[in-house]
């Protein structure tokens, strides 16, 4: 039924439809006129239009309107099967029947009218807002390591009195500005393909040993002085899961730590599997999120009102999206006596077989 008037139909299929309820529901009336009275048949012909007129364009339904009202008279008001009125008083129910009806199925279908300019407007407002909160999130978030390229390089240049340390340093500033500036961009399409709705994890046997390992080695030569605590058994088992994804939504929660948190700040992952449930915390003891609910930090674009700890939000909102193509969770939680604490739980199959043996 839900499905039937929310569905958008075709002008004639309306046509066709409005005839055909209105019939139906009569033809029930009729049935059942040993205990309904004919004031009540009026009743209930009058809530089958107010309800087509939910679903169906004005003219449909003023179509509904006028046939309910002849239905009406000619199969309900005495004398029956006759389209004359003895009674005065049936003649201005009947006129009040039609004029009501007509009026209903016009504000009904004005309203929804109204209903769906607003939303339209809502959308758009919303889609303004959107385009301008990804263009100030981003500007500052590319036009950092572009100007860091563009320094270097001008360094590079037009200096000739550069030592080869000089050299090398400005090398290695290109090389992390260039790495973070890959990094938004690849952001932005992971964004895309979850927006797009075809994105399918591509679940194969994983090592969750060695990924771990991997992208804590990646997370700390990208982020020099950054040391990441490990905790993970040795012998766990093999995980059927998407491995790129996971690779995104681990690398995205340690980045986000290194990148967020003071030097000082300890950074956890704990990985653990039972009962074909994988989990993965990954914890920091940094100054957690202050002013960003809970709840909303993997919105879209979600940032602190701190301009220090601002970030554009498309790392969490990533994380998000790919945990749940897998089928998992992501909580927040607040860490104590401070930091944030996520914690991932996605169901798996496991084996202890080898990757060459399954």
């Amino acid at each position: 039924m839900k499905r039937f008037l929310f569905k958008r139909h075709s002008k004639g299929s309306q046509y066709l439809f409005s005839i055909a309820i209105i019939i139906l529901v009569s033809g029930i009336c009729y049935g059942l006129s040993e205990f309904l009275g004919y004031k009540v048949v009026a009743l209930i012909l009058l809530f089958t239009v107010s309800l087509l007129a939910i679903t169906f364009d004005i003219f449909p339904v003023l179509l509904a309107a006028a046939l309910s009202a002849f239905t009406w008279n000619f199969f309900f008001i005495p004398p029956r099967f006759t389209i004359h009125i003895h009674s005065t008083e049936d003649t201005i129910l009947l006129i009040m029947y039609f004029i009501i009806a007509m009026i209903n199925a016009v504000l009904t279908y004005r309203i929804r009218q109204i209903e769906k300019i607003a939303r339209l407007k809502e959308e758009r407002a919303n889609s303004v807002k959107l385009y301008n909160t990804i263009l100030n999130s981003l500007s500052h978030e590319l036009r950092t390591p572009l100007a860091a390229i563009v320094g270097a390089t001008d360094n590079l240049q037009t200096n000739h009195h550069l030592t080869k340390e000089d050299k090398e340093q400005l090398i290695a500033e290109i090389s992390k500005a260039s790495f973070r500036l890959n990094q938004q961009v690849e952001n932005l399409l992971n964004i895309s393909r979850l927006e797009s709705g075809h994105i399918k994890p591509k679940n194969d046997w994983c090592d969750m040993n060695e990924l771990v390992y991997d992208i804590v080695r990646r997370v700390e030569e990208n982020n020099a002085g950054r040391k990441i605590s490990i905790s993970i058994n040795q012998n766990l088992p093999l995980c059927f899961l998407d491995k790129g994804m996971l690779d995104q939504v681990i690398y995205n929660l340690l980045n986000n730590a290194a990148v967020h948190t003071a030097s000082t700040s300890g950074i956890n992952i704990s990985v653990t599997c039972h009962a074909d449930l994988l989990n993965i915390i990954v914890e920091d003891t940094g100054a957690g999120f202050r002013d960003v609910g809970i709840k909303d930090v993997f919105d879209k674009f979600s940032r602190s009102k701190d301009p220090k700890t601002a970030r554009p939000g498309l790392g969490l909102s990533i994380i998000k999206g790919f945990t749940e193509a897998m089928s998992g969770t992501v909580d927040l939680e607040k860490a104590d006596p401070q930091g944030s604490r996520f914690i991932i739980s996605i169901p798996v199959k496991t084996t202890l077989m080898k990757p060459e043996e399954v």
